[in-house]
């Protein structure tokens, strides 16, 4: 059979198939910020995002942390419709604080950055405050401030024992002094609820920074730590720049905290609910 090689047959192969290139879908992975390794989303998912190769723990919103701590459907939301106000009319890289708060809102599906409300632990009714990181970083501002008070007051007078899950970049700059003037507010709240006998169990996650470190986020009776959270004041990096020294390996880092006696435990995220409830009954409230 003879063929004319003079002419070329045009080839349709694409380098990989004939077939049309399907596009990959997004959100079908997430990369593992702890061992850089691509995993299936849905697996860090149901494993409490969780990566289940290095251990590395997951930001995650206080609507997911309220599901994976309490009990199913026992949450009861407390100022569910508080929100914050632009006292300074403040106005920060081409934007204004009003938008940046209507931006976080729609971004997050939040109002704010905390939630709080009575719950069940494993059949243990506490109040809860929780902070969400998604929303402007899960800063404190007055709305924060006035959340955490009124679930500290709260858990004083219906003798419920007060857990707060910390995350948070500290203190919102947007409000200025009426943000810092939280610190002190917050931290007043703890001590009547202290005077009366309540028990403050505080669950600090990554990061737990600035001003909610230097307030409430520390004055637990009991101080539990996510595995390789981030907690300190300054971060590494601005103390390394300022005070011109090498910091230690692994610096602010949970493990770091619990070596030199900053925080009581580190608990994994699995095991949160029954470290809550074992110290709640161990402390008889």
């Amino acid at each position: 059979m003879w063929v004319d090689m003079g002419k070329k047959a045009e080839s349709k192969w694409n380098g990989f198939s004939l077939k049309p290139r399907r596009e990959m879908p997004e959100g079908l992975w997430v990369r593992c910020p702890g061992c850089e390794h691509m995993l299936y989303k849905s697996t860090v998912e149901k494993n409490l995002n969780v990566c289940p190769g290095c251990n590395y723990h997951f930001r995650i919103g206080a609507d997911v942390r309220i599901r994976y701590l309490v009990d199913e459907e026992s949450f009861q939301e407390i100022l569910d419709d508080l929100t914050s106000s632009d006292p300074l009319g403040f106005k920060f890289r081409g934007t204004t604080y009003k938008q940046r708060l209507k931006d976080d809102r729609k971004k997050s599906g939040a109002k704010e950055a905390m939630l709080i409300g009575k719950a069940f632990i494993k059949g243990r009714g506490v109040m809860l405050a929780v902070m969400d990181p998604n929303f402007l970083m899960g800063s404190m501002g007055f709305v924060v401030g006035e959340k955490f008070c009124t679930a500290a007051e709260t858990a004083m007078a219906e003798k419920l024992p007060l857990v707060a899950v910390c995350c948070s970049g500290g203190a919102r700059m947007h409000e200025g002094v009426v943000s810092l003037g939280q610190m002190a507010k917050t931290s007043a709240a703890l001590a009547k609820l202290d005077e009366a006998g309540g028990l403050f169990i505080s669950v600090l996650t990554d990061p737990t920074t600035g001003g909610v470190t230097a307030s409430f986020a520390m004055l637990g009776d009991s101080l539990i730590a996510e595995p390789g959270a981030l907690i300190g004041f300054a971060g590494p990096r601005t103390i390394a720049e300022t005070i011109k020294v090498e910091l230690p390996e692994g610096f602010q880092t949970a493990e770091f905290m619990l070596e030199h006696g900053f925080v009581d435990m580190i608990v994994h995220r699995k095991d949160l609910r029954s470290e809550i409830a074992r110290l709640i009954d161990y402390c008889q409230k």
